[in-house]
């Protein structure tokens, strides 16, 4: 072996040695930083207004937190276009551990609708957990709509074509397509008008304004069982316990119709593993908590599991799903 080569061997091994070094430094920072988490208050950023689906979980999962680990989680409210501007602002948030991220199963819509986004739901964020899954369930005002069945509202929008009108919780929301692939199967030409979030859809089905919303069973189940709307079919496989007298769509006579407004957490690209992997375990914990199962229950949602790489694919599989959906519907990306 010539000189150069153990001058240039002994430096490899400085190297390695180095790098090896710098691994297990970063290592323990990182592991010291997520035992010390949280050391200060945490905000969650809900894409959607106060009062919506994403409220429904999002609330009292913060206040579970809140108990659990003895700091304040706070919910910071930022409304827009189909939740794209709470998506884009915490995307730029600091990727320190105290800046997260509610998703919904909308912003697996959005890179179908929109031709530009300033975020990338795969590249600018991580995925932490599967929080709720509610399914949808198709909701009308029973003194808009007199229609007491599935099969009598379809005739009632096919004998009055473009003067029924549906809400959602803005364009490229799950309500929004939702609504869309309704029009797709059961051959019905309705009117979309979008709101800047559930909680101002849902006063304006309540109040009269608009005939009927394919919205999450999280935020219909209590106006269902008051009586205040008529719950029409449920867009799910089987019926749910909080509204058990609702029939799926596939027993209402309309196979094929399936569709659930998922809502989960993410954070913002960069934030440290540990403290992604510790807050997974907190709100995994805070699920199985009792007092979350019942409201989640009432909810008309299971406790999901489904967290870290395997909750990334299910992202990934939702968005390719609704961009299919975005093409049979017509609907051309702004």
């Amino acid at each position: 072996m010539s000189f150069r080569s153990l001058r240039t061997g002994a430096a490899g091994f400085h190297l390695t040695l180095a790098l090896t070094v710098a691994a297990t430094v970063a290592l323990a920072c990182g592991t010291a930083a997520a035992q010390g988490w949280p050391n200060k208050p945490v905000t969650l950023i809900v894409p959607f207004a106060a009062g919506g689906g994403t409220d429904a979980f999002a609330r009292p999962l913060t206040a579970q937190l809140d108990k659990q680990l003895g700091q304040r989680f706070l919910i910071d409210n930022r409304a827009g276009a189909g939740g794209t501007v709470g998506a884009a602002a915490a995307a730029k948030a600091e990727p320190n551990g105290y800046n997260f991220f509610v998703g919904a199963a909308h912003h697996a819509i959005a890179p179908s609708i929109y031709l530009k986004l300033d975020y990338d739901l795969e590249k600018d964020f991580v995925p932490v957990v599967l929080i709720a899954a509610p399914p949808q369930v198709v909701t009308v005002n029973p003194s808009k709509v007199a229609a007491k069945t599935l099969a009598e509202f379809i005739a009632y929008a096919k004998a009055n074509p473009g003067k029924v009108d549906y809400a959602s919780a803005g364009r490229g929301t799950t309500h929004h397509l939702a609504g869309e692939l309704f029009n797709i199967i059961a051959g019905t030409t309705m009117n979309h008008v979008p709101y800047r979030g559930a909680g101002p859809a849902m006063q304006d089905l309540v109040s009269g304004q608009i005939h009927v919303m394919f919205d999450g069973l999280g935020t219909s189940a209590n106006q269902i069982q008051a009586g205040t709307l008529r719950g029409l079919a449920l867009a799910a496989p089987a019926r749910s316990g909080a509204i058990p007298d609702v029939p799926t769509a596939a027993e209402a006579g309309m196979k094929g119709y399936e569709v659930s407004t998922w809502y989960a957490l993410f954070a913002p690209k960069g934030t440290p593993p540990e403290i992604v992997a510790k807050m997974a375990a907190e709100v995994r914990k805070a699920l199985d908590s009792d007092l979350l199962k019942d409201i989640w229950a009432k909810n008309g949602s299971a406790t999901p599991n489904l967290a870290g790489p395997e909750f990334g694919k299910f992202v990934s599989l939702e968005i390719a799903r609704w961009g299919d959906v975005v093409k049979k519907a017509g609907i051309k990306p702004e």
